[in-house]
């Protein structure tokens, strides 16, 4: 028997349409069955440090949301850029992630201008995780009891105060710089290898100030052996909520804060990016991770993939500016 042409129109439209929807549907499971498989988050340091702990705290809320294996893996060395550049060169389906920091992602790019990537098109930005301010901290004898104090002695004493950082380039060593800029002060920067060796040598007595992370400081400001006077960030710690910022006191606008945050690599498709930002934010909103990370001394945040690149973009254009004033190299 044979079809009249009418009749097999309508029968091809319809196997057609069939098609159409059904690859529809596949693609949409396709989509709604990411990650079908475990999921590698790449940091880029040792373990241990704020980077690498705030990780694993997420690692495990993402393996419970998405009921498949969440394994973070340590790849340090070169200032982070191995383990960066590990990531750069993974398969960009979603599998294979880094935990950057600021330094990974705004400050290496300006200081080694010979990475084994190009940073301006190796990564997609996924999710800003946790900003991690820093808390100004003197030594009990300093006279300056407050921001203003602080600033007034600064300006009063060119060149005789001394910080500590933990290096050359160092989130510390930048925020003490950003506060020389905007305080019209001179100090003297006193780098060490880390911050516990800077932290310890301040509540020595060898140096006068540093810009400590939370995490590294609030023991000793709890035992009297530090005096905080302000927080770098342009809202309050949790973790310190009766320490007041820069900003409020003697600084207005004044931000200097590192941060850590979820990159894939570039080419991952966009449905990937916007499901794993997603799940980021309810994770580290959950009043679980959240507490954990306020007492590592992070402020939990999350955000969409536009907004943690606008932020990366943002400090890259800033510190480039104050590592050119200053002359900051990584030696």
């Amino acid at each position: 028997m044979q079809l009249s042409r009418r009749a097999l129109a309508l029968a091809t439209t319809v196997l057609t349409a069939g098609a159409l929807f059904a690859g529809a549907l596949g693609a949409t499971a396709a989509q709604a069955a990411f990650p079908e498989r475990q999921v590698t988050i790449v940091v880029p340091f040792p373990p241990g440090g704020g980077t690498d702990t705030g990780t694993r705290l997420l690692a495990q809320k993402l393996q419970e949301r998405w009921g498949q294996p969440v394994v973070v893996e340590n790849k340090p060395g070169a200032a982070g850029a191995i383990g960066a550049d590990i990531v750069a060169r993974a398969k960009p389906d979603g599998y294979t992630l880094l935990m950057g920091n600021f330094g990974t992602q705004s400050i290496n790019p300006i200081l080694y201008p010979k990475l084994p990537y190009n940073p301006d098109t190796a990564f997609s930005a996924v999710s800003l995780v946790a900003e991690l301010p820093q808390v100004l901290v003197v030594h009990p004898d300093l006279p300056a009891k407050d921001p203003a104090e602080l600033v007034a002695l600064a300006k009063g004493k060119p060149g005789e105060l001394m910080y500590s950082s933990s290096g050359n380039g160092g989130s510390m060593h930048l925020a003490g710089a950003l506060f020389e800029d905007a305080a019209g002060a001179k100090l003297v920067h006193v780098p060490y290898k880390g911050g516990g060796p800077a932290i310890q040598d301040l509540i020595g007595g060898h140096v006068n100030l540093s810009f400590a992370t939370i995490l590294e400081s609030s023991g000793f400001i709890k035992a009297g052996k530090l005096r905080a006077l302000a927080v770098t960030s342009a809202a309050r710690s949790p973790a310190l909520p009766e320490v007041p910022t820069l900003a409020e006191t003697a600084l207005p606008g004044f931000n200097a804060i590192s941060w850590i945050g979820l990159l894939a690599p570039a080419g991952t498709p966009q449905e990937i990016l916007d499901t794993v930002s997603a799940d980021v934010r309810k994770a580290v909103l959950d009043s679980g991770i959240k507490d954990q990370l306020i007492a590592q001394g992070a402020t939990p945040v999350g955000s969409s993939p536009a907004e943690f690149q606008a932020l990366i973009d943002s400090d890259r254009k800033r510190y480039a500016e104050i590592i050119k004033q200053k002359g900051i190299t990584a030696n």
